[in-house]
């Protein structure tokens, strides 16, 4: 079951928050209350991507820590669901750790113990960069973009491979997809590119990072990448595009 999620400012932001750790869960429930944010605590990974199968949230805090299941297998599991944006809640600090929850396909990353205002400044960050710009027309905004066999939906991160199957990207990878997407066979600088994927001024290396998942993403054996790195410059999308 497939779905896609976006903040309204109309409702309230709903969370879905997994650690088993019950005190956090009830201090991040009870803080983000009074900004409008609900949430749904789960203990296990496996009750919350339960309750993904039935409901669709607009942010996940997702625990590495937890006792069934391995935090890469979780976020996979999470995308293979859903284009909602990921929060990891970790006691890990090194940035070598942030490096590894960007791989995993996170949007974001915050340090144990941590502010529970913090949390919420994040999410009111990621889910303005996540959803629909208020400058973009409608049906811009519903246009898909097709390159290389493959369909990208810069509404729904949904990417469809030139063999029909669907995956989901972050929303840091969205953006930046879209950035390239928007401007083929045109070198975009890392500047350019962390402004349209989310500036990260704690780890420099997350454009890095991103746009070698996307390269992976969208790789076929034994074709050159779709994306070029231009030493000194930045990245390239090689293909033509069609948006329609």
């Amino acid at each position: 079951m497939t779905q896609t999620s976006h903040a309204s400012a109309a409702s309230p932001t709903r969370a879905f928050i997994v650690d088993d750790e019950a005190d956090i869960c009830a201090l991040l429930k009870q803080n983000m209350a009074p900004y409008g944010i609900t949430s749904d605590c789960f203990s296990t990974a496996g009750d919350m991507l339960t309750a993904l199968d039935l409901e669709n949230p607009d942010v996940c805090l997702v625990d590495l820590g937890l006792p069934d299941m391995e935090g890469m297998e979780l976020i996979n599991s999470i995308r293979k669901r859903s284009s909602v944006p990921i929060i990891v809640l970790s006691a890990r600090s090194h940035s070598s750790d942030r490096v590894m929850g960007l791989e995993l396909g996170a949007d974001d990353y915050v340090v144990k113990p941590f502010d529970p205002r913090e949390v919420v400044a994040r999410i009111r960050s990621l889910l303005r960069r996540s959803g629909p710009s208020s400058t973009q027309p409608a049906k811009t905004a519903e246009q898909k973009a097709r390159f290389s066999g493959w369909v990208f939906a810069p509404g729904s991160h949904s990417l469809i491979s030139p063999d029909g199957e669907e995956s989901f990207l972050s929303t840091g990878e969205a953006c930046l997809l879209e950035a390239l997407l928007r401007a083929p066979k045109r070198v975009l600088s890392r500047d350019y590119l962390l402004e349209h994927g989310g500036r990260d001024e704690s780890l420099d290396r997350s454009i890095d990072v991103r746009i070698s998942r996307i390269r992976k993403k969208i790789s076929v054996p034994g074709e050159a990448p779709l994306i070029r790195t231009i030493y000194g410059s930045g990245y390239m999308l090689s293909a033509s595009v069609d948006w329609s």
